[in-house]
């Protein structure tokens, strides 16, 4: 399975030198029977041709393998395994990479260690998790340094850049490439120099360097680039540095190396990267307004792209011929190329690792803007709403679009292939819940795009706020509501009620709808939405609230109240340097009155006993009442134990081994954890938690509360559940209603953090 993110622009950041990786095993790695099929594959990974080069790569090991030359089979094997990286093939190289070292023996020359290790630190990089790609490159400069190969440790500090800038730590990435660079060029080897200077110019931009800085290091690069041989390497290395200049906004300089490196693609062969520089320039004509030319460019890069059979590139030449037809006015025909633009995404699933490989940032910055250009093409173009067909088509198309991404995103956070796995069969919602209706909002650049469906269909609203006011509106509002001492939050709330919920006033009361299901995006992820305010009561007080961060992520099914079993844990006590969270003992002993189950609290809460106990037996409840924290990746997201941490990656593995049970888990509840103000990807850790666990609902919270709060709102929404026919969503906004009726209790702060994710029946 391609990995995309790793694939979007290889001029961003990494190009692994293939002579300069054989190099790392020795000058004389081919000498042997192979050497011609060494030389021939070597020949065809430096034109690019990877797809031609790794059987010549493979034939070339086990040449080597037979006539018994180790270090030829190991330095074809880190080269084969680079060429399969090149194509998006991750698991085939770690499986490559896998047998050079078992080829290579714990006896092996350092030099050749440290190429595998950098191979396989790279292969991490782009399939996570981001910590072992730390390892294997931090392991690979320590082996290099041992063999005094000062080539190698340039390699290995242009991979930790890479690793910096993946985090879009730029300030730390342009050290590592500058280092990286003067170790280069002191070893002669200048076409590694020339990709950390080009780096380092690129990072250094990014930082908000002076611009003469960063010309500076594009003039090293091309200084050094000037003396190696052409390449595909090369010509890649063109483009990075014209599409830096093209960031500073020298648009001469950015043509001249755009058309050099199209120049020497061209004389190569090199249909891939012929693509990347035509549609590099043609991007350059589309900032002039020069768009017939920008158009013919596009369409020249795109036919590249296919004779390459390259989706990375193609899907970039499509969005782009969207945006230019779009710039002429001509919106049907631009509609149909952002659709192939999202086709092809869709044909390689997208599955995205950190944003180096792009240098376009997160994955919302890359991939995000091909998806809402889309769907504001597609509203803005909408039949109007008399032609009811046609419209509600347009309406449901636009949302599916947007789902595609927000499943794409939240693959992205978890990477984990079971999201794709756990995607629920879409039901109409007047079969699941008729009295609910689901609020989709869409924030584009210039406006806010409502859709809301009820039983009876999807209904649009426009609302005229930028994305910047919202995010800003949003953003004071989190600060605001847990600040429980005043009620400055409550103009915010009052004017994001305005913008999201009361323009479906009439056709909400008209439906007599008594739940509403919020599919957040981007910064309306980090509130909560049961806090906004009509200016008299708050929307919980009127409906029950849910959220979920996809249509087709939501398994909707009403709770199998008949084998209601829990599995309760947590800690009270201060471990680790948390403080003690004094009530989670009572608020276990109250859960465990209203249920069978297991209880694992303090001491016995203990990441192996978690993991025992959930294997053991079955669960329709999981409660886990401990200090825990989302964070940007899923990695360093977790919940505290008695004795470590739990991180939400070993969470969903624990709870996800039960989604093979006769009953998965009903309801996952995490009760103390807590999302960082203003971090959008960490609410994403947190919206898709249940999908990630397997688990059908989830009661988390945005941020940690008063326990004597949460330990009441807690066992109050178990009763509900326990005792009354009501849905999640309702007994939720009961035991809510109860809080916010108490003077002690009343403030949002205390109450409002809790959010019922995905199924809300």
């Amino acid at each position: 399975m391609q990995r995309l993110h790793r694939l979007l622009e290889r001029s961003a950041w990494s190009i692994r030198l293939v002579a300069g990786v054989v190099a790392l095993c020795g000058t004389a790695a081919f000498a042997g029977p192979d050497e011609t099929t060494a030389a021939r594959a070597a020949a065809l990974s430096r034109s690019g041709r990877f797809e031609e080069a790794v059987p010549a790569w493979r034939a070339a090991a086990d040449a080597s393998k037979s006539a018994g030359e180790t270090r030829a089979r190991v330095s074809a094997l880190v080269a084969l395994a680079d060429a399969q990286q090149a194509l998006g093939r991750y698991e085939d190289a770690r499986h490559t990479l896998a047998e050079a070292l078992d080829a290579a023996g714990t006896a092996a020359p350092p030099g050749e260690l440290a190429a595998i290790h950098a191979s396989l630190g790279n292969v991490h990089l782009a399939v996570g998790p981001p910590a072992q790609a730390r390892e294997q490159f931090t392991q690979a400069l320590a082996l290099a340094k041992q063999a005094e190969a000062p080539a190698l440790a340039a390699a290995a500090l242009t991979d930790l850049g890479n690793l910096a800038a993946s985090r879009e730590d730029y300030s730390e990435a342009s050290r590592n490439y500058a280092e990286s660079a003067v170790l280069a060029e002191k070893a002669g080897d200048r076409a590694l120099a020339a990709r950390a200077c080009a780096n380092q110019a690129r990072a250094a931009q990014r930082s908000g360097a002076p611009a003469t800085e960063v010309r500076a290091a594009l003039g090293r690069a091309t200084a050094n680039a000037a003396g190696s041989p052409d390449s595909h390497e090369k010509a890649y290395l063109l483009i990075s540095v014209g599409s830096t200049y093209s960031r500073l906004g020298d648009i001469e300089a950015a043509h001249a190396q755009l058309r050099r490196a199209d120049q020497m693609a061209d004389a190569l062969g090199d249909a891939r990267a012929r693509s990347y520089a035509l549609g590099h320039l043609g991007g350059l004509y589309e900032q002039q307004g020069r768009l017939d030319e920008a158009l013919a460019l596009s369409r020249q890069a795109l036919f590249q792209a296919q004779q390459a059979n390259a989706p990375e590139s193609a899907y970039r030449w499509h969005w782009q011929i969207g945006r230019v037809l779009k710039a002429k006015g001509e919106s049907a025909e631009a509609i149909s190329a952002y659709r192939q633009a999202v086709n092809v995404l869709q044909s390689i699933r997208f599955e995205m690792s950190h944003g180096y490989a792009t240098g376009e940032g997160s994955f919302r910055e890359a991939v995000g803007p091909v998806f809402f250009g889309l769907v504001d093409l597609m509203l803005e173009t909408a039949p109007p709403p008399t032609e009811v067909a046609a419209y509600q088509a347009r309406l449901l198309e636009a949302r599916e679009t947007v789902e595609q991404l927000k499943t794409a995103e939240l693959r992205d956070y978890f990477r984990d292939e079971c999201v794709e796995a756990l995607e629920a069969k879409t039901e109409r919602l007047d079969q699941v819940s008729p009295s609910a209706a689901v609020i989709y909002p869409v924030v584009l650049a210039d406006r806010l795009e409502l859709l809301l469906t009820t039983s009876t269909g999807v209904q649009r609203a426009t609302v005229p706020v930028r994305a910047d006011a919202l995010t800003a509106e949003v953003r004071q509002l989190r600060a605001l509501l847990e600040k429980r001492t005043t009620r400055q939050f409550l103009p915010h709330a009052q004017r994001l009620y305005d913008w999201l919920v009361r323009p479906f006033e009439v056709s909400l009361a008209d439906r007599r709808v008594d739940t509403l299901v919020f599919v957040p995006d981007g910064p309306l992820r980090t509130i909560p939405m049961s806090a906004l305010h009509d200016g008299q009561h708050f929307v919980v007080e009127r409906w029950a609230v849910a959220t979920t961060p996809g249509l087709s992520l939501t398994d909707p099914r009403p709770l199998d109240r008949a084998h209601l079993r829990a599995f309760l844990s947590g800690l009270s006590e201060p471990v680790q340097g948390f403080p003690p969270l004094e009530h989670v003992r009572g608020e276990l002993a109250s859960i465990g009155k209203l249920f069978e189950g297991e209880t694992l609290l303090d001491g016995d809460f203990r990441a192996p006993r978690v993991e025992q106990e959930l294997g053991a037996r079955e669960f329709s409840v999981v409660h886990v009442a401990t200090h825990g924290e989302f964070a940007e990746d899923a990695e360093h997201s977790f919940l505290l134990t008695y004795d470590g941490r739990i991180t939400m990656d070993r969470l969903g593995d624990t709870v996800g081994r039960t989604r093979f049970h006769e009953r998965p888990i009903e309801l996952l509840t995490l009760s103390a954890c807590e999302t960082a103000q203003g971090n959008d990807r960490a609410a994403l850790g947190l919206a898709g938690v249940a999908v990630q666990a397997g688990a059908r609902s989830a009661l988390g919270t945005l941020w940690s509360v008063n326990d004597d709060a949460a330990a009441e709102l807690v066992t109050d929404f178990y009763r509900e559940l326990r005792d009354e026919p009501v849905s999640k969503a309702v007994a939720l906004q009961q035991a809510q209603r109860k809080l916010i009726a108490d003077p002690s209790y009343g403030h949002p702060y205390y109450w409002s953090p809790f959010l019922l994710i995905s199924n809300w029946l």
